[in-house]
């Protein structure tokens, strides 16, 4: 019990802070939740070739609920885009299907390498000035709106993100207003989560390598300890969205993944355990 304790507080404060950046920026929170799960596993001695899984498998879990709560809290405010989700609401959910069933067949230090690099590439995205880059006047109605959602499923789910991180970006670009695309990409979360969440426990059902609580890639105490505290907390940061500075934001939350993508990377080639 002794040692579980220090486990316990680290998903807790995982969960609080999730759930803040999960309301703030639209995201599902996994951002946070994977790397410090994946780290927290390790400390645990769970064999390093299912780490990842379990990190993103649990990750997505969280995320159902806190989608739930966020996109809520959002729509309150009239900031989801129901129109939108319509589109492209059945490609984010087949592409999250199908991202989960690759992710389980690949070794954990690939996941480890795909969501560095792809880190990276968001973290280098948030901290240059774009916000007024808006390639597209609208979002495209033709192949764009079917290659893009399904990425953002298929990464996402890869990821144990909520896709928010993708999709914010993604409907910016398409001169969507920040605040609605933030709402949207909370409600886009939901759609990513269910699929990988079920794609996980399928795919990792009866592995030897489980530790104790897991339900397929699925660890269920993560779940039970971090997703009340995201759900919690989630509120508070869509308030907090719609008072503080964007810019700000962007600024901070790269710098964090920056940090997190390059401990990712030195997992993927084996420099960090």
């Amino acid at each position: 019990m002794e040692g579980l304790l220090p486990l316990v507080f680290t998903m807790l404060a995982t969960g609080l802070v999730a759930g803040v950046i999960a309301g703030l920026l639209g995201v599902g929170g996994g951002i946070v939740i994977v790397p410090v799960l994946d780290t927290a596993l390790a400390v645990r001695g769970v064999d390093p070739a299912i780490r990842m899984h379990i990190a993103v498998g649990t990750s997505l879990a969280t995320i159902i609920f806190t989608s739930i709560s966020s996109a809520r809290a959002h729509h309150a405010r009239g900031a989801v885009d129901m129109d939108l989700a319509r589109l492209w609401g059945p490609f984010i959910f087949v592409g999250s299907m199908m991202g989960s069933v690759v992710a389980a067949a690949v070794d954990s230090a690939v996941l480890a390498a795909i969501f560095g690099v792809v880190a990276l590439l968001i973290a280098i995205q948030m901290l240059l000035p774009l916000e007024d880059y808006r390639p597209w006047k609208s979002v495209p109605r033709g192949p764009g709106g079917i290659i893009a959602p399904s990425l953002i499923g298929g990464l996402s789910s890869m990821m144990g993100i909520g896709g928010g991180t993708f999709s914010v970006a993604i409907l910016t670009m398409m001169s969507q207003p920040i605040h609605r695309a933030v709402g949207t990409a909370a409600f886009f979360g939901l759609l990513i989560a269910i699929p990988g969440t079920l794609g996980f426990i399928v795919n990792g059902w009866g592995d030897p390598r489980l530790p104790v609580g897991n339900l397929g890639y699925v660890n269920l105490i993560g779940v039970a300890l971090i997703a009340p505290m995201t759900v919690m907390m989630a509120p508070l940061g869509a308030r907090l969205a719609h008072k503080l500075s964007k810019r700000h934001l962007s600024l901070a939350f790269g710098v964090f993944l920056g940090i997190v993508s390059v401990r990712m990377i030195l997992r993927a080639t084996g420099v960090l355990g």
